[in-house]
């Protein structure tokens, strides 16, 4: 099979998941609580026809097609990262302090990413732009892998019982791998052609088997499920049991 007529393939057939997560999202009446997944899904099939008007317009090695993939990277990435952090948000919904403190954190990593893209690129002006471009998306790309992964270990700590949420980030973890291998084999092979080519089979393959999970889990996993009641909520429960006995019917 040509590697053009495999892209091709795994493109379309990630078409075909996004629709339908988003036909699922809509027929369970989802779509406004969960904005920033279909936001992201939206983002996603964006920037697939983005970049495919500028491979069959101006060619692959164009720089006009080279500009648009590296923008775009950069508004999945950022798509990304609002995406885990509204996974948070979720996650800790019964749980207003702990939100408070990941909040100020997650805007903190932020922050710091930014910042330390800048510093590594800033003896190199005559690229600036382009190179800042690259250095902050993989580093945004390895920040949200590492916290897909806390929020992971969170949500076990938490023995959350959100079903549909933890097939969720399994699945953003599974599309960030892509990225993370990909840049961990560029530094050990020291080449970016290796690298690029591994890239254009291994990042479409992690971005299908995310939709495929996503899929999964709007279609079979039920949307809400009651949380373990605890703290005070549970005294209150517990207070208003015999009441609810009494009551006549």
């Amino acid at each position: 099979m040509r590697p053009s007529l495999f892209n091709t393939g795994i493109q379309y057939a990630c078409y075909a998941a996004e629709l339908g997560v988003v036909f699922f999202l809509g027929r369970r009446s989802r779509l406004r609580d969960e904005v920033w997944l279909a936001a992201y899904l939206a983002a996603l099939l964006g920037v697939g026809i983005i970049r495919s008007y500028g491979l069959y317009s101006y060619g692959v090695n164009s720089i006009q097609y080279a500009y648009s993939y590296w923008l775009t990277d950069v508004v999945l990435a950022l798509g990304a990262f609002l995406l885990v952090c509204a996974l948070f948000r979720r996650a800790c919904s019964r749980h207003s302090r702990l939100w408070a403190t990941l909040r100020t954190m997650l805007v903190s990593v932020f922050a710091l990413v930014a910042g330390v893209s800048f510093i590594s690129l800033s003896k190199n002006y005559d690229h600036l732009f382009s190179m800042f471009i690259v250095e902050f998306q993989q580093n945004l790309y390895f920040a949200c892998l590492v916290l897909n992964t806390l929020l992971y270990l969170l949500m076990a700590h938490l023995e959350s019982t959100d079903e549909q949420l933890n097939w969720l980030v399994i699945g953003l973890g599974l599309q960030f791998s892509g990225p993370a291998a990909n840049l961990a084999f560029m530094y050990l092979a020291h080449s970016q052609s290796h690298s690029g080519s591994l890239f254009s089979y291994l990042s479409p393959l992690c971005t299908l088997g995310m939709l495929s999970i996503w899929l999964y889990a709007v279609a079979r996993v039920p949307s809400e499920v009651p949380e373990r009641v605890s703290g005070e909520l549970a005294v209150e429960t517990a207070a208003l049991r015999p009441l609810r006995a009494a009551r006549p019917s």
